[in-house]
């Protein structure tokens, strides 16, 4: 098959790339290279640096190349950043990826599959979080991501585009860039490795679902390979207190540093974890990499931890 990524210069994108490639696809990057790196690139990908935001450059790609299936991995992905600037956060995310669904309809495509995040738009209250659990998302962010799957269920009911929302949760892994404020983890690894103290915002009691991005990757693999339409969750099902991470992350490095605390960011969620049963049920995947082992092979491997100098 012909499968078009966008943000296969990035973090996850990248390493679905990198999947699809040696599953013997032939992939289509396309990524304005804003936050990913040309380094994270599959030399055997073709590579068109573009916006999802300029509709008569996405409709040439897709006009060329015809690609069997979309797997949208582009965004602007800062809590912090959608807060200070809301419009920002709507018009990358909303109108960029309902470029791509329109086009995508346009040109054929079979599959549409769309990176959401069970992360920013759950109910907090309702834990572990369910596909059909209350959204209540505390952020624009958040709230670009619900709106885009409201989106995507008109695209199938309506227009007949095969769509399929994966919600992650907090994604850690190789190439993740330590400069964004949601990669606590190179964030806390490279701050330890340096003998500074990481801040952590609040009290450290919120919680996140932390899930390996070879995790995810099997997830698109198996959910792009059989004929299913929908939503699933695809988290590591454990609720993990940041202090809890810093702990784990402390005892990898061996080093006796305290973090320090600063005030509790607008926009963040207290408490997140998802209930991954239906990937289970659905797709027969099951996440294989705890937390614990992901770190070490992190603090082990220092090459890895961090994405490529632009």
């Amino acid at each position: 098959m012909k499968i078009l990524v966008t943000g296969g210069a990035g973090f996850i994108g990248s390493h679905i790339v990198d999947a699809y490639i040696n599953n013997g696809h032939e992939v289509i990057v396309v990524d304005n290279l804003s936050s990913g790196y040309r380094q994270n690139i599959n030399k055997r990908a073709k590579f068109y640096q573009a916006d999802v935001n300029n509709y008569w450059e996405i409709e040439e790609i897709f006009l060329v190349e015809k690609p069997d299936i979309v797997s949208h991995h582009a965004g602007q992905i800062s809590i912090n950043v959608s807060v200070k600037n809301p419009i920002y956060d709507a018009t990358v995310n909303i109108l960029g990826t309902i470029n791509l669904l329109e086009v995508s309809v346009r040109y054929g495509v079979d599959k549409f599959i769309f990176s959401s995040s069970g992360g920013a738009i759950y109910d907090e209250r309702y834990i572990p979080s369910r596909e059909n659990s209350p959204t209540k998302p505390q952020s624009p962010y958040g709230i670009a991501k619900l709106s885009i799957e409201r989106y995507m269920e008109y695209y199938r009911n309506i227009r007949g585009l095969k769509t399929v929302i994966l919600r992650y949760s907090n994604v850690y892994g190789p190439r993740q860039d330590s400069k964004g404020e949601n990669a606590v983890i190179p964030i806390f690894i490279n701050k330890l490795k340096s003998n500074q103290a990481p801040i952590i915002f609040g009290s450290g009691k919120q919680t996140r679902d932390f899930i390996n991005v070879a995790d995810v990757v099997n997830a698109n693999m198996l959910v792009s390979a059989i004929n299913f339409t929908g939503t699933l969750n695809i988290s590591s099902g454990r609720e993990t207190t940041i202090i809890e991470l810093f702990n784990i992350i402390r005892s990898a490095i061996n080093i006796p540093l305290q973090p320090q605390f600063q005030p509790a960011r607008p926009g963040e969620q207290l408490r997140s974890c998802l209930d991954n049963t239906l990937a289970r049920t659905s797709l027969g995947w099951k996440p294989t990499i705890n937390l614990s082992e992901g770190i070490d092979q992190l603090v082990q491997h220092p090459k890895i931890n961090t994405a490529p100098k632009s």
